[in-house]
Order: structure tokens, then sequence, then C-alpha cells
């Protein structure tokens, strides 16, 4: 009869893989086999395994493994503003669909600080990542990472195409569809509210908004393009400063969510009425915009899988590292609501 002695774990010390091979009476490489699934593991003996690893609360040291194989299932996501809730769904889509592949997500708010995005990116280097998936602040960090062999997919604006994947939407279409329903209501001053025009999202979306009114011969005013910052107080004191005059326009075209509730605080401060005394569209069809009243016309994206479809394109990309370059443009539409009417009659 053999009778076997078994020390209870100390609770400050993790579980190990030696201590699941004698808790399963196996040997550690079956424990390896029987918990990642490569390899060949009785059916008995995997759940014994198994039992085993969740008796003991095992985890696998993850970085061991990656260090062992030099293979890693992490994927990195670099978001700008995880506060705005275009970036925290963006995050969603991407989580889910990296859980879905078998990759551990690894996540880093920005803050659109080029020194914090340097700094996360160096530790998603550290990490030994397979990819990063990036909002970008600028070309470097895409540059960083390919330096060190990280295939990088470039998400809502690009600054690398042609060397870098991409995925992003339509802004161009999305604006000129936008500023074409205000034109379409019958409105001849429509403004600009826009963050920057050096970005791909920002310069693209300003096209668009110059297009609609070129194709109606509509003549664009300076004084109507508002470069109005990254956040809301920044577009709401520059929105108040406009819709106060006499000669203001009769609709917004917010070229984002944040500048959107910037605008429309303002229009609530100076006591108008949407869309009475201004209409108002924004791109970007966040929550508020349906739960407000009037409810607000915007430009959608589906963002949850725009960080998705980033997930897969890193996928493969992380399976096909010499393939071409691609940049994939999802569809957007527009959602006709309460805050669009025709202009007020002079």
């Amino acid at each position: 009869m053999t009778i076997e002695r078994r020390t209870p774990l100390s609770r400050s010390r993790r579980p190990t893989i030696k201590d699941v091979a004698e808790a399963a009476g196996v040997s550690r490489s079956t424990v390896s086999r029987a918990l990642t699934g490569r390899g060949y593991a009785a059916s008995d003996v995997r759940e014994r395994v198994l039992r085993a690893a969740a008796e003991l609360g095992y985890v696998p040291d993850v970085m061991a493994r990656t260090l062992k194989q030099q293979v890693s299932r992490s994927v990195g996501v670099l978001v700008s503003d995880l506060r705005n809730p275009f970036y925290a769904e963006l995050a969603a889509g991407a989580s889910r669909e990296a859980r879905e592949r078998g990759y551990t997500l690894v996540l880093a708010d920005t803050s659109l600080s080029a020194e914090a995005e340097s700094e996360a990116a160096e530790a998603l280097v550290a990490l030994r990542v397979a990819g990063v998936i990036v909002t970008p602040n600028s070309s470097a960090v895409s540059t960083y990472l390919a330096s060190h062999h990280i295939p990088v997919v470039e998400v809502d604006r690009q600054f690398a195409a042609g060397s870098t994947d991409g995925v992003v939407v339509g802004n161009r279409v999305g604006a000129r569809t936008a500023t074409a329903h205000l034109v379409g209501l019958g409105h001849r001053r429509i403004a600009l509210f826009i963050d920057e025009t050096d970005w791909t999202t920002g310069y693209e979306r300003y096209q668009g908004y110059l297009e609609a009114l070129s194709a109606a011969d509509i003549k664009v005013d300076p004084d109507l393009v508002v470069s109005s910052g990254w956040d809301v107080a920044d577009s709401r004191r520059r929105a108040v400063d406009m819709l106060r005059g006499p000669d203001r326009p009769t609709a917004v075209f917010a070229a984002n969510n944040v500048l959107a509730e910037g605008v429309w605080r303002a229009i609530g401060e100076l006591g108008l009425r949407v869309p009475a005394d201004i209409s108002l569209v924004a791109f970007d069809d966040a929550p508020w915009m349906s739960m407000v009243s009037p409810t607000v016309t915007a430009v959608a994206q589906d963002t949850f899988n725009l960080g998705a479809t980033a997930v897969r394109r890193l996928d493969e990309r992380i399976e096909m590292p010499e393939a071409d370059s691609v940049t994939t443009v999802l569809n957007v539409r527009l959602v006709a609501r309460e805050s669009s009417a025709a202009p007020p009659a002079l």
C-alpha cells in the first residue's frame, strides 16, 4: 500500500505546473498538453488535470510560456480617450473579438498625449505582444512598433497608410451626406465645428463638407469653419461666441460627438431652440443623441465593429506578416432625427 504525503500549499505561494502534476498524478509534460490542447492527452487524464488545476487555483504563467515559445497570445490596444464613448465602444469590440480568437487584450488610454502613447508602446514591446491596434496621434507609434517587428493596425485614422494596415470609416462620404442633408432642407449658412484637419478623420470630414457646399453652389465662408478644440468645454465656448451674434448660421455640422455636445450645451445656454432657431447634425451617433429632446440627427458608424474588424485584420497580419498592407473602409449612414429641419423664415 502506497501512502502519499502532500504538504498543503502556502497561501503566499502561487501554484505551479509541478503542483498540478503531483495532484493529478501525471508528468508536467502531460499537464502542459492537457491544459494547452497541444499534443495528445487521454480524455480521462485531461479531465483529471483540469480538475486538479481548478482545485489548486492554478493560472498558467503566460510570460514564461511566451519566453519559451517566442509566441505571444496578447495584443495591445492603444486608444485616445476612454472617457469618450466612441473609444470605449471601439475597445469593447476589439476585446470581444480578441477573446473569441484566443488573445488576451492589453488596453491603454493615451489621453491624446504623445508621451503617454510612446510609454505605452514601449511597455507593449517589453510585454512581447503579438500585435498592436492603435488610434494614433502621429506616425511615430506605428514606426516605433514596426521597428520592433510588431504588427500594427491603425484604426479610426491613418498616418502610415501604405506601410501599415488600417481600419477606418467613410469619413468623407459621411460628412458630405450630413452637409447635403442640411442643404436639402434649405440651409445656406452651415457652420462646421471640427477639431483638426491634419489627421485623416478631420481632413476627410472637412473635404466632405466642402464638396457638399460646392455641389450646391454655396460659397464657403471661412468664418463658419470653427477649429473648436478637443473637448466639450472648448466647443461650447466657441459655439457661444458664434451663435450669440446677429449673423449666426442656421445650421451646425459638428464633426464628432464631443464637439456636438459642446454645441448642444451652447444652444441651450443661449436660450435658442433646436431646430426652430438652429439645426444640428453630428458625426458619431453617441448614445446621448437618441436620449435628449429633440433627438439629434447624426452620421452613425458601427464603432463596435470598427474595433472587432481591427482585431481580425491584426490576426490576419500576424498569420501573414509579408502580405501587402490593407486599408479597410467601413460604411456609415445618416440617421435623420428631430434636430434638423428647414431654416427659420427671415
